[in-house]
């Protein structure tokens, strides 16, 4: 178990009226499924930026695990998807439908 601590964080976009996130603080538990949910425009892949160091912001965000965001960007879309995956995750297990659908038998 990790602990994601969010304290006083503000946070808005260069030339915006409106602060995106203002004195928020909260914590969240890495053991936790958690999805964030709201409608376009309301922050969510900003504080998924945010976690990831990606924008400069006020207050603290204190984390002991890597965040990472999903799609990955593939930069070339030329590879094939085993290459793509080995990209972004070098430590994959591979393991075929064939060996999986014994072991549930």
């Amino acid at each position: 178990m990790s602990l994601i601590s969010v304290n006083n964080l503000s946070f808005s976009y260069d030339g915006s009226y409106n602060n995106i996130f203002e004195n928020v603080s909260f914590n969240i538990d890495t053991d936790w499924k958690l999805g964030l949910i709201g409608r376009n425009g309301k922050g969510k892949t900003t504080f998924l930026k945010l976690l990831q160091g990606i924008y400069e912001y006020k207050g603290t965000i204190s984390k002991n695990v890597d965040v990472d965001y999903f799609p990955f960007e593939v930069s070339n879309k030329n590879k094939i998807a085993i290459e793509i995956v080995n990209d972004i995750s070098p430590n994959y297990e591979i393991k075929e439908l064939s060996e999986y659908a014994k072991e549930k038998n």
